[in-house]
């Protein structure tokens, strides 16, 4: 008997060839208003465009409006962002999360300056600091209204829906960005990019897509089979090994704790934190305390507990210890005091916003509504 030749195949053909014009005219109607967007008819500002495209890296539209509209109310164009000091930067971006975002930021804001404006084309502005493949043809299309689709997670999602994309994610990306811009308008390039976007944020969600109100309903070869929650394929994600350490929270009597800036580069690099030990897979808490800031009649205490943080490549698990010292203590070299009513204003990313909360609630039980106002 002849072996029957097998062959993937990377989709299946929509019944009925999406048009972009149906999705025009549903975004028309439907588009979201976001704080970034220009109305319709304004003039699009490049410079809100990038700045949204960067905040929204892995980020969600709910989390990114106030930090954007903070922002832009403090740094209204990209000179005066460019004129700002990283820590500044930082300390604005603090919370926000994938922190070396907000240090391309700064660079790329300075280098955008120093050009006299941002460049249009997709190849000039992947060669700015932070600026990728997709936030490149975000802005190119957006923006300048270049003829291009960037393809984002909800890209992928309502093109590996539309096709019937069986190739698992990641090997699906060039099979969908080949799709996209196959799509593209020669008109409005900007519009069809959001109007995608929306789609997927939408309508076309991970879960119970709404599909009998989609544009593209007769389109759709995931509907068609019956099945489209099942779509896009992915691998598998591989998670991270969990690694453990201690933190080190050190309050004065006059109401101060002890902070230091982490090294410019790798994670969480140039932010703000109290010391800790290096976090590692085989962490021993026995040892924990040879890593404690060096400090005269310092009694430390292990708190009850443990503050716990997920990374993009990894969980964390931080044991804590504190001490109080006398309002006469000097902080040791490479170390801060900074009042604890002013923690807000310290560029402090969201797994030390954990620790100080937890320590605080032990070590100042007095300050918990003080602790609430100034947003730890």
């Amino acid at each position: 008997m002849r072996n029957r030749k097998t062959t993937t195949r990377p989709g299946v053909a929509p019944q009925r060839s999406a048009k972009s014009g149906d999705l025009l005219d549903w975004y028309d109607r439907h588009a979201r208003a976001l704080p970034w967007r220009a109305r319709p008819g304004a003039a699009i500002d490049p410079y809100r465009v990038w700045l949204s495209e960067i905040m929204l890296q892995q980020t969600t539209v709910k989390t990114v409006a106030p930090y954007f509209m903070r922002f832009v109310a403090r740094w209204p164009d990209v000179d005066a962002l460019a004129a700002a000091t990283l820590d500044d930067v930082l300390r604005l971006w603090a919370g926000l999360g994938y922190y070396a975002r907000a240090r391309n930021l700064h660079a790329c804001a300075q280098a955008v300056a120093a050009r006299g404006g941002f460049p249009e084309t997709e190849a000039a502005l992947v060669e700015l600091p932070g600026i990728g493949r997709y936030t490149a043809a975000a802005i190119a299309a957006i923006a300048f209204n270049h003829r291009t689709v960037p393809v984002d997670g909800n890209v992928e999602r309502v093109l590996s829906r539309l096709f019937a994309i069986e190739e698992e994610l990641p090997a699906a990306k060039p099979e969908i960005h080949r799709r996209a811009q196959s799509l593209a308008p020669a008109q409005r390039a900007g519009d069809f990019a959001q109007a995608l976007m929306d789609l997927g944020a939408t309508l076309c969600t991970p879960a119970k897509p709404a599909c009998a109100l989609c544009p593209w309903i007769d389109s759709c070869a995931a509907r068609r089979r019956g099945d489209p929650q099942s779509f896009p394929r992915k691998t598998p994600k591989r998670e991270g090994r969990l690694r453990r350490g201690a933190a080190f929270v050190v309050v004065s009597a006059d109401g101060r704790m002890l902070l230091r800036s982490r090294p410019p580069k790798g994670l969480l690099g140039g932010m703000t934190e109290v010391p800790t030990t290096v976090w590692s897979h085989d962490f021993d808490n026995d040892q924990a305390l040879k890593e404690a800031p060096r400090l005269a009649r310092a009694s430390w205490r292990r708190l009850p507990g443990a503050v716990r943080h997920v990374f993009t490549h990894f969980p964390l698990e931080l044991v804590v210890y504190a001490t109080k010292l006398p309002h006469s203590a000097n902080a040791p070299a490479g170390t801060r005091w900074v009042a604890i009513a002013e923690l807000a204003g310290e560029a402090l990313p969201s797994v030390m916003r954990k620790v100080v909360a937890h320590a605080l609630d032990d070590l100042v039980p007095r300050r918990r509504a003080e602790r609430r106002e100034i947003r730890i």
